[in-house]
């Protein structure tokens, strides 16, 4: 008798997005951020595209980074990961065709869940000026691609609009709708500018709808910062915080720099183990444990007698 088989991260996703309630979803880029928000408990993350960029290869999210990069990085946390991971595919590098080829590449590294934005490429980060969108028409055939792309049926298609703050949030809702009937699963109008904002998206969208809390980019963010209590209430069913994470981390090692740059100067060891994580602490984090009792399964630690 065949073994059956465990469920998908898409189909594990499904399942998430088919229970009642809000799904939290941390922005997660690297091997730390992922550790963490699993050991936390948290169900699922969002691989965030700024993440990617600007922690990998030290430049802002504004396409520089591109197709191969991402979806090696993504790869990677698929592939130490316990939670169904959703990954930001930007504009699928191309038209119709490409997408279909990177959504095929995005779901064979592992991922769950792949968004597709309606942004000219290069892209910019949602919150930034200067954006420019292509036609709700080309973007109804890049979902449509994307839709047909995917092996697994449980694979989740998010397609995103930048279109509010361009022409604003009925032309947002429109795309979304088109978006919804070209196969997309989920919905996504980054940079709504009001609570009542998100409120009218998510009561006016025939699919689900997923929005960014912008934790981290306060000075910058056009979106208001809500609770996920009151997102719930106003029927989202998926928020993520892209830039928590990225921006706390930053942050972190600012810290921790100006205290090792304070005892340079003053010639003496400052001792602060509030900055710092515990050396023991960061292995029990990264599968030490793990590690060495796999390594004692092919080799066993022959002691003295």
């Amino acid at each position: 008798m065949t073994a059956p088989q465990s469920p998908t991260a898409a189909a594990r996703l499904r399942t998430l997005l088919a229970e009642p309630g809000i799904l939290i979803c941390p922005g997660v880029f690297d091997g730390y951020s992922l550790r963490l928000v699993e050991q936390m408990g948290y169900k699922t993350a969002n691989i965030t595209g700024a993440g990617l960029s600007e922690s990998n290869l030290g430049w802002a999210d504004v396409g520089i980074m591109g197709y191969a990069e991402n979806v090696r990085a993504s790869a990677a946390l698929a592939a130490i990961s316990t939670i169904p991971l959703s990954a930001d595919g930007d504009t699928g590098y191309g038209n119709a065709l490409n997408v279909y080829f990177t959504v095929q590449g995005f779901e064979r590294a592992g991922i769950a869940c792949l968004l597709i934005e309606d942004q000219v490429w290069p892209k910019r980060c949602g919150h930034m000026e200067g954006k420019q969108v292509i036609s709700a028409e080309e973007h109804v055939e890049k979902i449509q691609a994307a839709a047909e792309a995917r092996k697994d049926p449980n694979f989740v298609i998010k397609a995103r609009t930048d279109a509010t703050a361009i022409y604003g949030l009925d032309e947002a809702i429109r795309r979304l709708n088109l978006y919804a009937e070209a196969g997309a699963d989920m919905l996504f109008a980054d940079a709504l500018r009001t609570a009542e904002d998100i409120a009218t998206v998510a009561r006016n969208v025939s699919k689900p709808l997923s929005v960014n809390m912008g934790f981290g980019i306060r000075q910058r963010s056009t979106t208001p910062l809500l609770s996920a209590r009151q997102l719930e209430d106003m029927g989202v069913k998926a928020v993520s915080y892209p830039r928590m994470l990225t921006a706390a981390a930053i942050q972190g090692m600012k810290n921790a720099l100006d205290i090792f740059g304070q005892s340079i100067r003053e010639e003496r060891v400052i001792e602060r183990p509030d900055l710092l994580v515990p050396f023991d602490d960061l292995n029990d984090l990264m599968g030490l444990t793990q590690l060495e009792e796999l390594q004692n399964t092919f080799t066993p630690i022959r002691r003295e007698a």
